[in-house]
């Protein structure tokens, strides 16, 4: 007989990066959860390694991103091979310095990175059920009832106010809503493997080599004399057998890369798919993560966006099962994250078509006209900065969002804070560690602003206003409505507090 459980918050099915910071955050902001995972133990394994800026942003709300920082490397520079030689070398040193706290992208490998979180998750109470699978779930009215298979093999029943499915690309909770996949798998066979090497490429630079049929690239790891190595398996090697070891990797490249591999503590394979959720969202489930949408790792987006669609989903559930929200605002996560994963996968599709077409001209361009464009791209300041934003995350907007109104200065509702570098210990995040709803200003609040925040108990931060602030987009004396992810809900020119109420009364917040 199934023995019954009941939490009045989150059951999270799926304990890899989306699911741990799904249930850090809310956990963080005094929301019950519970975290299965079917596999036996945390990723000993995985390909993605990037962290990137925006990502930080959010750890440092939650105090996780010194340790991010500290067990991972920054990648400083980009070397392009072709054919034995380096073409080219890009320095990206702190390529979005005003733009972020932190500008530049960090290489932390996944598994590593996944302990970290079950470590500090473990601090906060929560341990993450292991060998506990979903077999299905229902929902009557007000709430999800889960049937779960636990590590004995006893059926448990547990009942829970919502559902979030981060249990990846073949995700059990996405197949049981019945909500497409659409899309399709490239040809391409790939392997990740981590190596202990020696040689010129083991300088804590990023590498990326090419030849007519080949194409590897090198990760530098924290541990001297470490790399992860990501590469193409062609040809026969691809249907030789189910089961291919690094012997049978094509080592065309490596032939001539300046690489000596010693040691290859692991290997394994995997294809590349582009895919969206048909929806993100039906009843009290929701989709995160790689179980809403998979597409092909260049650019080092796709951890990064599962962790965005974490952030967004966990203050707005806080808000309803707080009591500061109506159910309503759990609408907006799915507009809001399904928009830019719809972009993400467009455009990731063309940049790996790009890089992996046999045919002759997108080749030649690759091979002979890429190259050398690089670093001329990156001489420019604009250019740069451009890279940055669109790289790290931080020029992700929710200008679309029912959430998002007005404008001031450049800064639009829906729209990340603008980060303003500050020479004390504190600049205008360190406010965004309290997860709460809250009112910038720079500049001078008005008494009768002063007034309405308290009234509302919004908090209320005012930053002396400098001539530096202008550069980032932010208008003297107006009123920014920020919300717990740090993006702005409301931008007032006027800063006048009749905006500020009609706009939580608009949306039913507290």
């Amino acid at each position: 007989m199934a023995s019954t459980s009941s939490i009045r918050g989150v059951l999270i099915v799926g304990a890899g990066p989306t699911g741990l910071v799904l249930a850090l955050w809310l956990t963080r902001m005094g929301v019950p959860v519970r975290i299965i995972d079917q596999a036996e133990g945390p990723a000993t394994t995985s390909r993605a390694l990037a962290v990137q800026g925006r990502t930080l942003e959010l750890y440092r709300q939650i105090g996780l991103a010194e340790a991010a920082i500290e067990r991972g490397r920054r990648v400083r520079a980009l070397n392009l091979w072709v054919s034995s030689k380096r073409r080219a070398r890009v320095v990206f040193g702190d390529l979005g310095e005003g733009l972020s706290p932190f500008p530049y992208a960090l290489a932390y490998p996944q598994d590593e990175h996944e302990r970290l979180l079950i470590d500090r998750l473990a601090a906060l109470g929560v341990e993450v059920e292991r060998r506990c699978e979903l077999i299905s779930f229902e929902e009557p009215a007000g709430c999800v009832i889960a049937r779960l298979k636990r590590p004995d093999g006893t059926l448990e029943t547990c009942e829970a106010a919502y559902l979030a499915g981060c249990d990846g690309a073949h995700s059990t909770v996405r197949n049981a809503l019945g909500i497409g996949f659409t899309g399709g798998t490239y040809d391409h066979l790939f392997y990740v493997a981590d190596v202990q090497a020696g040689g010129a490429v083991l300088n804590d630079e990023l590498h990326g080599a090419f030849d007519g049929s080949d194409f590897l690239a090198v990760f530098p790891l924290k541990s001297p004399g470490h790399a992860r190595l990501v590469g193409t398996l062609r040809g026969a090697a691809q249907s030789a057998r189910a089961e291919l070891s690094w012997q049978d990797v094509g080592h065309s490249v490596m032939s001539w890369l300046p690489i000596e591999v010693e040691r290859v503590n692991w290997f394994s394979t995997y294809r590349v798919h582009h895919r969206v959720a048909e929806s993100f969202r039906k009843g009290r489930a929701f989709l995160l993560g790689d179980a809403a949408h998979v597409h092909s790792p260049v650019g080092g987006q796709g951890m990064n966006t599962g962790i965005g669609d974490a952030v967004n989903l966990a203050w707005k559930l806080a808000a309803v099962l707080l009591g500061r929200s109506s159910e309503t605002i759990l609408e907006t996560y799915e507009p809001e994250r399904s928009a830019f994963a719809r972009r993400l996968v467009e455009t990731t599709d063309r940049a790996f078509s790009a890089l992996t077409s046999g045919a002759w001209l997108t080749r030649f361009l690759r091979l002979r006209v890429f190259p050398p464009l690089v670093p001329l791209l990156f001489r420019t300041a604009a250019a740069r900065r451009f890279m940055f934003r669109t790289v790290s995350q931080i020029s992700v907007n929710y200008r679309g969002s029912r959430l998002s109104a007005g404008a001031a200065g450049s800064v639009h509702g829906g729209d990340r804070l603008p980060w303003l570098p500050s020479s004390g210990a504190s600049d205008n995040f360190t406010p965004l560690g309290s997860l709460a709803w809250q009112v910038h200003v720079y500049g001078e609040a008005s008494p009768s602003l002063k007034s309405a925040c308290a009234e509302r108990g919004l908090p209320l931060h005012v930053f002396p206003w400098r001539v530096a602030i202008e550069q980032t987009g932010l208008q003297r004396d107006a009123l920014y409505l920020v919300r717990p992810d740090g993006y702005v809900a409301l931008a007032d020119a006027r800063a006048d507090p009749r905006a500020l109420h009609a706009y939580l009364e608009a949306r039913n917040l507290v």
